[in-house]
């Protein structure tokens, strides 16, 4: 059952990607926090606590702005927000409260498989008939939220992965053209090197940034029904799996990464991947939607950065059976806890208003999962994602997330032994088709 889950899911993302971004503005009302005063039509206090992974400004800013508007058109409600870092979210904090039954009432939501294992196990709240008008007004981007017919969270952004880069590091190693080709990559790559640029950040160190790497490679080396199929199956038998571990490691060999970046942590300080990048330290670095908010946290003068910061979709690769344009995407939103009152929802459904997430995608970036709130994209470069989205054929779920926590674990570590040197590309799909079985 949990595989039929994921194949809608995957098949209405696919199908969705075009309806996503087609900005088509219905009930684009500017919703005001709560109504009269109280949530859920009740006087008794309420204490909501709230876990979101923005550690760093704008984002951290902007959500405590967001609470503190509800408390204040709601004041028998108290918002209690932290913010923590994303790994130690997804991976350590909310796994560990959900079973120890001690689980914040609003959290953090990937979507996918790692939600339906969630509601599985019974930790999440059915939010379906509080919030069927915003699932009509938000679109197709609910879908990975959703399980059954059923509705388990919202999200608030929805994005496409692609290659951030500092155009003036282009430039001085001659670059003309972005690339459009994984040869034409590679070609960009040598150039950055013999200038003396360090040519692509990964901070492999959180493992998922160099697993997105072979992520991506499947998505070039597979024909996008083997990929749909896979979903719903988790068969991994096709020999696309391996030609894309092969093709990661033939690049790997060129030694396209920054040096130490076994030891490179994604987003934390100026050391990290994203701080590499915007410190003009490296020219590239395959990232989310997201990526611009999290290099503006790492710099002092933001304005100099996002005047060199630029964005292309991951190149195809020539002879390959994927789409070319298919593409690698993801989405953040928030659940409520199974136990959590209803004021949980009013607040998700704040949080998830037009009026709401089209300030989210002026002050912080993103594209903004609401339709209506796209006029508030302000960047080039979401503004460019959000046109590559809407001509893509195939839009793919993370592959973590769409697999499921228990593939999506053995997956990501077998290509850390690859990008380690201690793996063999048919390993990959090996350890998935294993984890699968289990």
């Amino acid at each position: 059952m949990a595989n039929m889950r994921r194949s809608g899911v995957i098949a209405a993302l696919a199908a969705s990607s075009a309806l996503l971004l087609a900005a088509c503005s219905s009930g684009g009302d500017d919703p005001a926090p709560t109504n009269s005063g109280t949530a859920n039509g009740s006087d008794e206090p309420v204490t909501i606590t709230w876990w979101h992974n923005a550690t760093a400004d704008p984002a951290l800013t902007f959500w405590q702005t967001v609470a503190d508007e509800f408390e204040a058109a709601n004041p028998n409600v108290t918002v209690e927000v932290e913010g923590i870092q994303n790994e130690d979210l997804q991976r350590t904090r909310i796994p560990v409260a959900l079973q120890s039954g001690e689980a914040p009432d609003l959290f953090q939501q990937w979507g996918g498989g790692e939600m339906v294992a969630q509601v599985n196990d019974g930790y999440l709240k059915d939010i379906s008939a509080m919030v069927a008008d915003d699932v009509e007004r938000l679109g197709g981007s609910v879908a990975p939220w959703q399980v059954d017919g059923k509705t388990y969270g919202l999200p608030y952004q929805f994005g496409p992965e692609g290659i951030w880069y500092r155009p003036s590091l282009f430039e001085a190693a001659g670059i003309d053209e972005v690339p459009s080709t994984l040869d034409e990559l590679s070609d960009a790559v040598q150039k950055l090197k013999d200038a003396g640029i360090e040519p692509i950040a990964v901070g492999a160190a959180d493992g998922w940034p160099a697993a997105h790497w072979w992520y991506n490679f499947a998505l070039q080396s597979c024909p996008s029904d083997v990929l749909q199929a896979a979903n719903s199956t988790l068969d991994f038998s096709d020999e696309c799996f391996v030609t894309a571990g092969e093709k990661l490691q033939e690049f790997i060999d060129t030694e396209p990464f920054n040096s130490g970046y076994a030891a490179t942590s994604a987003q934390q300080g100026a050391t990290s991947s994203a701080g590499l990048v915007a410190n003009g330290n490296a020219a590239m670095e395959l990232m989310g939607q997201w990526n611009v908010s999290v290099m503006t946290g790492l710099v002092d003068d933001t304005e100099a950065l996002v005047a060199d910061l630029s964005w292309f979709p991951f190149p195809s690769i020539e002879g390959s059976q994927g789409d070319p344009t298919a593409m690698l995407g993801g989405g953040d939103g928030y659940s409520c806890y199974v136990d959590a009152p209803d004021a949980c929802v009013d607040l998700l459904k704040y949080i998830t208003s037009d009026d709401v997430l089209t300030r989210f995608a002026s002050e912080v970036g993103g594209i903004p999962a609401a339709p209506a709130a796209h006029s508030g994209i302000t960047d080039p470069n979401l503004q460019v994602q959000a046109e590559y989205m809407a001509e893509s054929d195939y839009l793919q779920l993370w592959l973590d997330t769409s697999y499921g926590p228990t593939v999506g674990a053995a997956m990501n570590d077998a290509i850390i032994q690859l990008f380690a040197g201690n793996a063999a590309p048919a390993d990959i799909p090996a350890a998935m088709t294993a984890a699968a079985g289990q």
